[in-house]
C-alpha cells in the first residue's frame, strides 16, 4: 500500500504542531544536543578527576595548567569551584549526561510536550547564567583561566541558543512574529556574538599574557 502525501509525517523541525501536541526535532538540532552534551560531559569528567587528584595531593599540577593565567589548578582550588558544597563539575556530569539522553531520544524520533521543552529551556538558561557568573569570577576575581571550563562554557552557550531557536520555531516561546522570523533566519548570529564577546573579554583582560 502506498502512502499519499497527505498522510506523510511532516518534517519535525519545521512543522507547525497543533496546540498541545508533542513536539519533535530535526536531526541537526538533536545531534547538536548530543555533541554539546558530550563536550560538556568530557570537560566535567576531566575537571572532576583533576579535582580528586588535588584533594589527594595539594601539590598536584593539572595538565592544563600552562602558565600563571591558564591555570586550572588555581580555578579548582577556589571557593567558586564548589558553589553548592560539592565540586561544580559533578553537577555538569549529571546535567550534560541528561542533555545527551534527550538528544539521543530526539535522534530516535522522540517527541515531547511543551512543558518538557520549557524545562529544557529553563535548564539551559540556568546553565548559561551559571557559566556567565563563572566567567566573571574567572576573569575578574580569580584571575585565571581553565581551558576545560572554556570548553564547557562554549558547549553551554551553543546549547542554550539553539534550544531557544528550536522553541521559537515551534512557538513554545511566545515572541513577536518579526523577531521570531529574524532569529530563525539568522540563527547562527546570537551564539556567534555571545562567543565573540567572551573571547573579546578574555583577550582584553589578559592579552599576550595568555601565551607567556
Amino acid at each position: 500500500m502506498t502512502t499519499t502525501a497527505a498522510h506523510r509525517e511532516p518534517d519535525a523541525e519545521n512543522a507547525e504542531p497543533s496546540p498541545g501536541a508533542p513536539i519533535g526535532a530535526g536531526r541537526p538540532f538533536a545531534w547538536l544536543l548530543v555533541v554539546t552534551g558530550f563536550l560538556g560531559l568530557l570537560a566535567g569528567w576531566v575537571i572532576t578527576i583533576d579535582k580528586f587528584n588535588l584533594l589527594e595531593d595539594s601539590e598536584y599540577d593539572p595538565a592544563c595548567s600552562i602558565n600563571a593565567v591558564v591555570s586550572c589548578g588555581s580555578i579548582m582550588q577556589s571557593d567558586q569551584a564548589s558553589v553548592f558544597g560539592f565540586p561544580n563539575p559533578m553537577l555538569g556530569l549529571v546535567t550534560y549526561g541528561a542533555v545527551i539522553a534527550i538528544g539521543m531520544g530526539l535522534v530516535a524520533g522522540a517527541r515531547y510536550r511543551r512543558w518538557f521543552w520549557l524545562g529544557l529551556q529553563g535548564g539551559t538558561l540556568f546553565g548559561v547564567l551559571f557559566c556567565t557568573w563563572l566567567m566573571y569570577q574567572s576573569l575578574y576575581v580569580i584571575s585565571a583561566l581553565c581551558l576545560w571550563c572554556c570548553l564547557a562554557w562554549l558547549a553551554t552557550i551553543v546549547m542554550f541558543w539553539y534550544t531557544t531557536v528550536h522553541n521559537l520555531r515551534h512557538r513554545v516561546l511566545p515572541a513577536p512574529e518579526g523577531l521570531r522570523r529574524t532569529v530563525l533566519e539568522f540563527h547562527w548570529l546570537l551564539p556567534a556574538l555571545h562567543v565573540g564577546i567572551v573571547l573579546m573579554l578574555v583577550f582584553t583582560n589578559w592579552g599576550s599574557a595568555l601565551w607567556a
